[in-house]
């Protein structure tokens, strides 16, 4: 693979940007001055690689509400009626999510490694960092495969028209409010929901950004902030700990679906996509799928990779052979159940390894790249691409 160096964006222009989270815990820089030079035929790979598999997990989705395999996947008991609730009713859309894959590059075969479905991050170094890279090096920013903020903006309208036609939306549309949330003190977590809500103030919605904390939830009359109510919120809170930690906030928010006075964003059911434990219905459904690694509940007799349904920032996974552990993290996630993933090598750079993020918003509209060791914990770097 190609790795070329940039002139930097220095730490004041990344704030200029937005972008506060410049600096690791080590006070080594996160946003690397590399670019992956990609071609368009990989470019248009890691498009269509999306593509087919948001489509194996619908399938997948269907399958395990089919069959009530809530369980297998560890979904909480208290978010399963909810889950039912969003996926049976159409206006609960999919805004976004980040597909992480393994290969493409070098002619190495592109692999699904797991679906950020929920609350994937990225998005803002994704969707503005890396294109800002591109113009401050004077380069033609138009060189990457980056339409992210154009196609969540889409997907907002996508929420009326249900569907692919967005041209109607304007004589749909009706001064609709979408309410977008984080939770106090992450700034990066509180700059994407930003990130967000100008993607839906570009598609036409009346928005607002409060924190969670701020939130009046009501089962009878929906969700309202400052005395507005709005018909949609974003909740840049993952819905498994809503279960946990908010379990009455879990129970009024399924009265709220129930009622119909709220439409939930992301919706409740990309909690199934988000579990890596779909990963194994998924090769159940598509045995030996050329996108897809063996995946098992139970250990494999190969070289893998062990992790928890809900982990995050690479903790709680163990690379393991034939002869025991040869790498792991450790992590706040152990109460989770295990899933075992075939291994497979990242591309990799003068001994680091670099892992394709691929956005999807009812199509993929995005790449980004990280770089890191074995496993890509939260010491990470991003980098960016070009297509040459």
């Amino acid at each position: 693979m190609n790795v070329s160096k940039l002139k930097p964006l220095t730490n004041d222009m990344l704030e200029e940007l937005g972008l506060e989270w410049h600096t690791d815990l080590d006070n080594s820089d996160y946003i690397t001055n590399e670019v992956v030079e990609i071609t368009q035929a990989e470019a248009d790979a890691f498009y269509d690689a999306g593509n087919e598999l948001y489509e194996m997990f619908i399938e997948a989705g269907e399958y395990v509400i089919k069959n009530n395999l809530f369980f297998d996947l560890d979904i909480p008991p208290t978010l399963i009626d909810t889950i039912k609730q969003s996926w049976d009713n159409e206006v609960h859309w999919h805004i976004y999510g980040r597909f992480d894959f393994a290969g493409g590059l070098d002619g190495k075969p592109i692999k699904l490694l797991e679906f950020n479905a929920d609350t994937p991050t990225l998005l803002y170094e994704s969707a503005l960092i890396q294109w800002a890279l591109l113009k401050h090096n004077s380069l033609d920013e138009e060189m990457q495969f980056n339409n992210i903020f154009n196609a969540i903006s889409d997907n907002f309208k996508r929420m009326i028209t249900l569907g692919d036609d967005v041209s109607r939306f304007d004589t749909m549309y009706e001064g609709w409010g979408v309410l977008f949330s984080s939770i106090r003190g992450n700034i990066e977590e509180e700059r994407t929901t930003k990130f967000l809500m100008e993607c839906a103030k570009e598609a036409g919605f009346v928005s607002e950004f409060c924190y969670i904390d701020e939130i009046n939830f009501n089962e009878d009359e929906g969700v309202s902030f400052n005395g507005s109510k709005y018909e949609f919120l974003f909740k840049l809170l993952p819905w498994e700990i809503i279960s946990i930690d908010e379990p009455e906030l879990a129970l009024i928010i399924n009265n709220m679906m129930k009622n119909k006075n709220t439409i939930f964003l992301n919706p409740a059911y990309t909690l199934l996509f988000q579990s890596k434990r779909m990963l194994k219905i998924l090769w159940d459904l598509f045995p030996n799928h050329p996108l897809l690694l063996e995946t098992s509940f139970a250990p494999l007799s190969k070289k893998q990779i062990k992790k928890v349904s809900f982990g995050r920032e690479g903790a709680n996974i163990e690379i393991l052979d034939s002869s025991g552990i040869l790498e792991q993290r450790g992590g706040e996630y152990g109460n989770y159940k295990s899933i075992y993933q075939e291994f497979y090598e990242l591309n990799s750079y003068n001994g680091l390894y670099y892992q394709p993020n691929v956005f999807f918003a009812y199509e993929s509209c995005g790449l980004g790249f990280r770089r890191g060791g074995d496993i890509l914990d939260n010491y990470a770097k991003f980098v960016s691409h070009i297509i040459k």
